[in-house]
């Protein structure tokens, strides 16, 4: 698999440090000037999975569109970096596609933080094509087989006048990547024709723009409703306090696959319902993790995305929440 090079990784991370400096001493000014952070006042640093950058970005939005006083810094960066920026203390809120292990948990204990994690939704992996590709489904054999390299060509796989299978992750580093390798090779590498683009934006590009290209990205990236750019923060709080739902569905440029479990013959897509009831079969759980103090603005935003209105969010954006009822579909 193609990935950063070191260098840009390196930078990456001092950029990263210089900013963490740059707020801790904004934070450092403001208590200077006597002025009080609240659960919905002042200031706060928080690391995302990148993966989940679509969904939180909406969090934020509309968090600071209802409390107008309160900033919330994010920095969407890979898995890894988000876990030892908490462990470093360089930020205070983290989303993750796993909770902290029990001895990163009682490291930050010894540290007297005060450590609060919580399953905040399920996020569905999905697989999409070209509109032009004729496949409209995969078992998740076939899909460990063509990342293993054993099935190399669409017309193995079925009938087809396409050439060569081209994988496309979103980067080296993301979550998403660890979890197809884990559960669906068993930790073994990919193959040859596995490649990784920089965000999640270039999978999008790469599968809409190539016939032979089959994208791996999770499902918020291709709800339709949140790909909408004439929706703003205001419609998106205001939905927040009806009670209705929305019917999703999927970006229309791009073709989302069903997918097939181990020993079963029906296949789905990645709709709410069905990754509610297990029969899609590629999800992961999202967790969002504080470190920080009650009465914190970073403990308010915790509570929030935790709370219904946080949920209500996430319920907006395909994927489904942890404590919201799913939103079902009807499908010919």
């Amino acid at each position: 698999m193609h990935i950063y090079l070191l260098k840009k990784m390196k930078l990456r991370n001092i950029l990263f440090s210089s900013l963490a400096a740059l707020c801790m001493g904004m934070v450092v000014t403001s208590c200077d000037k006597k002025a009080t952070t609240t659960s919905t006042s002042g200031l706060a640093t928080m690391v995302c999975d990148a993966t989940f950058e679509n969904i939180m970005s909406q969090e934020i939005d509309v968090f600071e569109y209802i409390y107008p006083n309160a900033s919330i810094m994010p920095y969407y960066l890979d898995e890894k970096a988000c876990v030892d920026s908490l462990l470093d203390f360089n930020a205070k809120l983290a989303v993750l596609a796993r909770p902290l292990t029990e001895k990163e948990t009682e490291y930050l204990k010894s540290h007297k933080k005060q450590v609060r994690q919580q399953k905040i939704a399920v996020d569905a992996i999905a697989l999409i094509v070209n509109p032009d590709n004729e496949i409209n489904e995969l078992s998740k054999p076939e899909i460990a087989e063509i990342l293993s390299g054993k099935l190399t060509r669409w017309d193995e796989v079925e009938p087809s006048k396409l050439g060569n299978i081209e994988v496309v992750f979103d980067h080296q580093g993301s979550s998403t990547v660890q979890y197809m390798r884990d559960s669906l090779l068993n930790g073994a590498d990919f193959a040859a024709n596995v490649y990784a683009q920089k965000n999640p934006e270039g999978v999008f590009e790469a599968v809409a723009n190539n016939k032979n290209a089959i994208g791996i990205i999770g499902v918020s990236w291709i709800s339709a409703d949140m790909n909408k750019r004439e929706v703003t923060r205001e419609e998106i709080a205001a939905q927040l306090e009806q009670n209705d739902t929305t019917n999703l569905d999927f970006d229309s440029r791009v073709k989302v696959l069903k997918v097939r479990g181990n020993d079963t013959l029906k296949s789905f897509k990645p709709y709410q319902a069905y990754i509610f009831d297990g029969s899609y079969p590629l999800y992961r759980s999202i967790y969002m993790i504080s470190t920080g103090a009650g009465g914190t603005v970073g403990h308010g935003f915790y509570s929030f995305v935790t709370g219904f209105k946080g949920q209500k969010i996430i319920q907006l954006t395909g994927v489904l929440p942890a404590t919201v009822h799913p939103q079902f579909v009807n499908v010919n």
